[in-house]
Parts: C-alpha cells; structure tokens; sequence
C-alpha cells in the first residue's frame, strides 16, 4: 500500500477531531494496529479500506491517494469549470493540454487570491503577487527566446542576467512570505495578523469554493507527484 494511504488515514482522523483510540474503537480494531496503519508499519486488508472510507464519508480512491477528490471523482478537462465564466476556449489550437493545465492554474490561483483578501494584508498580497508575477515572466521570456529572431526591446534587461535577478527577487518573495505566516518580524516585513481567517481543511475548502476546489486539489496532487518522483530519481 502507498505512503498516502497511512498520510490520509492520519490527516482524516485528526479533521474529524477524534482520539486513535476513539477511532480505532469506531473501526473495530486495536489501537496498536491503527498506530501501525497511521505509521505506515503494516498493510491493511480491503475490508479495512472499505470501513475507514464509509467512517470518514469518503471515496476509496480518495483513501488510497488515487483522487484528490473525497467522492473519488477523476476530471476531465471539460469537467473543470472556468474562474472567468465569459471565457470560452475549450479547444487551444487542437491541443487539450494547455486547456487543462490552464483551467488548474487559474482556477487555483482564484482560490489563494480569495485567501489574500481575507487576510486583509497589502504587504502580503504584494509578496505573493511579485512571486507570481515574475514566475509568468521568467516562462514566457524563456519561450520568447526560443526563436533568436524575436526583437529583445520588449525587454529592458538583459535575456544574460534576467532570469538570475526574476530568480533572486522570487526567493527574496518567499523568505518574506514565509516570515510573515511564521510570525517572524523582519525588517520592512511585519508578522501577519488575523490568521484565523486563513483555517481551512479540505472540506472547508469545498464548501467556500465549489467551482474551484477540485482544480486546486488536482492540482496539489500533480505538483506534488512531480516532486516525489523527482525525488526519487536523484
């Protein structure tokens, strides 16, 4: 069995509020072999599966990691709405994938935009946009130059130095980012305040973005797979 299974096993049981013993009562199993299911020590068998997904109310393939989605539910690109209702391109010059990825990021980025407002902090809104931002620009000045021919003075820095100094100011971004949510008081960079307006669990999530939540969950799951792989090919 995967490394999600006892990740999402653990993260359930502590959503629903309940104690391991309490949880392992409710499964009808000891408390030691809930320990060794959460720790990922021993494998369980599908009847258990089958229990813990009908305690917590949710999918199998959610349990499993297979789907970012509770019922289990795997999208497709048409399946995904649109942030923009007024924008229609469910073909991109005959390719899928571009509208897929292209409906993930920005739906996704209408959640944490969301989540910026409510933390009601300029700075904070600053440092993330500027992180974005320059993300875009270091892609699309990369793609830009792909053809030599493609005239250099819609740029005013050098293509040399340019993704060195967007690179600098992304990581100078998120320290300050991060200092801000750690409570750490930097200087120019003040510690964010009010918090609790940003507690959020999956199903808060979906209930406050139901248009939007399921992009965000694919594409946390995406990200993330990339980054296990990559790991594990070091």
């Amino acid at each position: 069995m995967n490394n999600d299974f006892s990740r999402i096993l653990t993260l359930l049981r502590k959503e629903k509020g309940i104690s391991q013993k309490a949880a392992a009562a409710e499964l009808n199993i000891s408390q030691a072999l809930l320990s060794h299911y959460e720790k990922g020590i021993r494998e369980c068998g599908l009847d258990f599966v089958v229990r813990a997904a009908d305690f917590y109310g949710v999918s199998c393939d959610y349990l499993l990691g297979r789907s970012p989605e509770r019922t289990g539910m795997m999208l497709s690109v048409d399946e995904i709405p649109e942030e923009d209702e007024n924008i229609k391109d469910n073909v991109f010059r005959g390719s899928i994938l571009p509208v897929l990825n292209k409906k993930l990021i920005v739906n996704s980025l209408g959640v944490l935009f969301d989540l910026l407002q409510r933390a009601k902090s300029k700075t904070l809104t600053t440092e993330v946009s500027s992180f974005l931002m320059l993300s875009v620009y270091r892609m699309f000045r990369l793609i830009y130059n792909a053809n030599p021919k493609n005239q250099q003075s819609l740029f005013q820095l050098s293509k040399v130095t340019a993704n060195a100094q967007a690179a600098a100011q992304m990581t100078l971004n998120e320290a300050n980012v991060s200092a801000m949510v750690s409570g750490e008081n930097i200087r120019g960079v003040e510690s964010l305040k009010g918090s609790e307006a940003l507690y959020m669990t999956t199903d808060t999530i979906s209930e406050n973005y139901p248009q939007l939540s399921s992009s965000l969950f694919n594409l946390i799951q995406n990200s993330e797979s990339k980054l296990i792989k990559g790991g594990k090919e070091k």
